[in-house]
């Protein structure tokens, strides 16, 4: 299962929304098939594992497979795996976590005992959660999950006080290479009004893959540059602007002119106390959007966590230290919190000279349904993307 587990990570960044599955078949005591989700729409990792059985000169009748994820019972865009694997001969599969989805959770395992395999479930269950947990979250509550990401340098600053076009950046190129994996397997990436005015940014993946995720801008008195890079793409890439239903009334022209670009204005109306970002994430859910990316600078970042909105964050730590040099301290509005925010599961990946720190919060962990970590975090957890490119 910890094969199939890490042959499954190869699907992040291109498989999403869908989840990322891997595949072993043995027989005889030995592997005779392999297959994890390759993209989106693709076969599902228990086709491509029969199929490599059938590359070898292979059949795969009697034997034992372990996968990821439950095997689908559903017609999506590829037909049903649990079909393919009675017609194989498959005579008993270790499951290591039942699929949450409402045409799923369990009807897949069901079927396939009733055609007479032996079934197994729950091997490796945390790390499969884990490997999921976007799905898992999305799947279980019909709600988006939202990672927070910052670079920042050793004394906590995560831009320059003035730059210029050799001081754009904090951390180093393959930090921002492992960025672009992050915005291929989100449906959204968030930034706030001031990242948009100071960077100009196009918030797109590359290489993109195909992926289009909606961009989205939190401008709450409508400041948006009507030259800015994000409205002159707005007809190729969703924009959507987040914005205070008062400043879209009280600033009609701008209003236009946003609109006519092709970006999408959402008001947020008076909330009476509830936050507004509950109100976006709302919106986002509803659209089927299941996960959300933050990159937006320090005031952004510390209401997603002041708000406990956060389910995963991602630090990416420059060796660098800029003093007076340096400005935006994430540590300004983060300390004001009551309480700190505790990670769990945490990743540390080297990344040349940077350092990227990952790890999911509380609230993410009771959302995919898992506890903290007693001892060594899992050998595979959501997120990890070396080996990947």
């Amino acid at each position: 299962m910890q094969m199939a587990l890490r042959l499954a990570r190869r699907g992040i960044s291109s498989v999403e929304p869908n989840p990322a599955v891997g595949a072993i078949i043995v027989k005889a005591n030995q592997i005779i098939g392999r297959g994890y989700h390759k993209k989106f729409g693709g076969p599902h990792a228990e086709i491509n594992a029969l199929e490599d059985c059938q590359s070898l000169g292979v059949r795969p009748n009697g034997a034992t497979m372990y996968v990821t994820l439950e095997p689908c019972s559903h017609h999506g865009k590829t037909p049903p795996c649990t079909q393919a694997l009675i017609a194989a001969g498959i005579a008993r599969i270790f499951v290591a976590m039942t699929d949450p989805s409402e045409h799923a959770n369990g009807r897949g395992i069901e079927q396939l005992r009733e055609a007479g395999i032996e079934v197994h479930t729950g091997i490796c269950e945390t790390e499969a959660r884990l490997l999921n947990a976007p799905f898992v979250k999305y799947s279980a509550t019909g709600k988006c999950w939202v990672t927070l990401k910052w670079a920042q340098t050793i004394d906590g600053k995560l831009a320059w006080a003035q730059k210029s076009d050799e001081q754009r950046w904090i951390s180093n190129e393959l930090s921002r290479r492992d960025v672009h994996k992050l915005r291929r397997r989100t449906q959204a990436i968030l930034v706030g009004i001031n990242t948009v005015i100071a960077d100009d940014p196009l918030l797109t993946a590359r290489p993109n893959r195909g992926t289009k995720a909606a961009r989205i801008v939190m401008d709450s008195f409508l400041r948006l540059p009507l030259d800015c890079q994000l409205l002159e793409t707005a007809k190729d890439r969703p924009l959507i602007i987040f914005s205070n239903r008062h400043a879209i009334e009280a600033n009609p022209w701008a209003a236009e002119q946003i609109a006519d670009k092709g970006a999408e204005l959402l008001a947020y109306p008076d909330t009476h106390g509830r936050s507004n970002l509950h109100c976006l994430l709302d919106e986002l859910s509803r659209r089927g959007i299941s996960q959300l990316l933050v990159e937006g600078g320090p005031t952004v970042l510390a209401s997603f966590i002041k708000e406990q909105l956060a389910d995963e964050i991602v630090v990416y730590i420059a060796p660098k230290i800029l003093a007076a040099q340096g400005g935006a301290e994430i540590a300004g509005p983060i300390a004001e919190l009551a309480e700190s925010v505790g990670l769990h599961y945490v990743d540390v990946a080297r990344l040349g000279d940077d350092v990227r720190l990952s790890g999911l919060t509380d609230k993410a962990l009771g959302e995919i349904g898992i506890g903290p970590a007693r001892t060594e975090p899992p050998p595979v957890s959501f997120g990890d993307s070396s080996g990947d490119e």
